[in-house]
């Protein structure tokens, strides 16, 4: 019932929101006698601020055209290598020739926000490497008939992915997928599959939750698993292809965001009202295209999400050792030829000091030489894949490792 009460909200919402933006418009375009009426700036900026916080945020575009490569600007063309009803496959293909650069698989988080939160992580590596990346398709979109989607499935998904580009591919997981990544890679050493990717690289993931545990661990171990299912688990409307799909919707998990900082989003809107009012253009628009991510968020499949949670951050199965999917036992030291890289934030909220970096102790199969590890000195769980320590620390130590052991 929340979820149909959200959307009713919703379209009583649109027109309003539509008149905040149209009355912001009317009292700064420079051809309407309201814009040059006292206190002009300061109105168009609150109705731009009601706008913002009340609107209804689409998905998000990559929207990356073209690379640097070598100093030359190579165009970007996306293409869509595999559609699956649960994700679809994207390259971000070079319009040139004769380029011959690593593979890379990037797979992004199943976790509330779109892949085009990825989007920097992605220009990043695109000037030295062949991306693709797995876009993760919002719940509420796919219809029954294509039937659940289970962690399993992920990892299967993950897997076919994985076949499909090798030989010579590197796989980077940002967060989320560090786990189901780790565990489809595992399953195909143990079933000593031919097509194992050459590196993986795992940045911020909660490899084992139980080290440092942040609020987003204490928050699962805290609660009992019935009040997941009982609490957050909603069916998709009728308005929607997947209606009567169970959910864990994006409006709940976006409050759950705001939730954990709600002091550092209120001081970020009333910074973004200043800047509105003394015509500071270049740090609003930089509030506006984080938001524009920030508040894109998609429903992520019930059983995922409920198996997710006992899985990871209750059971931590990973970790002892008892994680079976499809009645095989997950097994990190069967792993001996991929080489791991893991990569954390000192400052990182999300998933705690030493919980990425488990992976190499998991991992004991792997020579030591091709084990490498970095902590990100002053960097947050989005500056990890985000910003100009990505750009400029980051993603160069991922380049420099792909290269030595590709």
């Amino acid at each position: 019932m929340l979820y149909q009460l959200h959307e009713l909200q919703r379209s009583f919402l649109t027109p309003v929101m539509q008149w905040a933006d149209m009355s912001s418009k009317l009292f700064t375009n420079p051809v309407s006698p309201l814009a040059h009426t006292p206190f002009s700036q300061r109105i168009a900026a609150g109705y731009e601020l009601m706008y913002r916080l009340g609107k209804d945020y689409e998905k998000p575009q990559f929207d990356i055209k073209s690379v640097l490569v070598k100093g030359e600007s190579v165009d970007i063309r996306e293409h869509v290598v595999v559609t699956k009803p649960f994700c679809r496959l994207i390259h971000f293909k070079k319009e040139a020739t004769g380029l011959q650069q690593p593979k890379v698989l990037l797979v992004a988080p199943l976790s509330g926000h779109h892949s085009t939160l990825l989007r920097d992580t992605v220009r990043g590596l695109l000037a030295e490497h062949d991306v693709y990346i797995t876009d993760w398709t919002d719940a509420r979109m796919v219809p029954l008939t294509e039937g659940p989607f289970h962690l399993d499935d992920y990892i299967y998904y993950v897997q076919e992915f994985i076949r499909l580009l090798a030989p010579d591919l590197h796989v980077i997981s940002v967060c989320q997928p560090t786990v189901p990544v780790l565990a489809a890679i595992s399953l195909m050493a143990t079933a000593k599959d031919p097509h194992m990717p050459k590196t993986m690289t795992m940045m911020g993931g909660p490899i084992d939750p139980r080290r440092s545990p942040t609020q987003v661990n204490n928050l699962a171990t805290e609660k009992k698993f019935s009040w997941f299912e009982n609490t957050v688990i909603y069916a998709v409307p009728p308005n929607y292809p997947g209606f009567g799909r169970k959910v864990y919707p994006g409006f709940l998990q976006h409050a759950g965001f705001i939730a954990m900082n709600p002091g550092r989003h209120a001081q970020s809107h009333r910074e973004f009202y200043m800047h509105l009012v003394t015509g500071d253009d270049e740090p609003a628009e930089g509030h506006r295209q984080f938001y524009n991510e920030y508040n894109a968020v998609l429903d992520m499949p019930a059983e995922y999400y409920l198996e997710t949670i006992k899985t990871v951050f209750q059971e931590f199965s990973l970790p002892k050792g008892t994680w079976k999917v499809g009645g095989q036992l997950v097994r990190p030291q069967d792993i001996t030829n991929v080489a791991l890289f893991t990569v954390e934030g000192e400052l990182d909220d999300i998933s705690g000091a030493g919980q990425t970096q488990a992976a190499h102790d998991l991992c004991s199969g792997i020579p030591a030489d091709m084990q490498q590890d970095f902590v990100a000195p002053k960097c947050g769980h989005y500056g990890i894949f985000s910003g100009r320590r990505w750009r400029e620390i980051i993603c160069p130590k991922i380049g420099e490792f792909i290269q030595k052991h590709a």
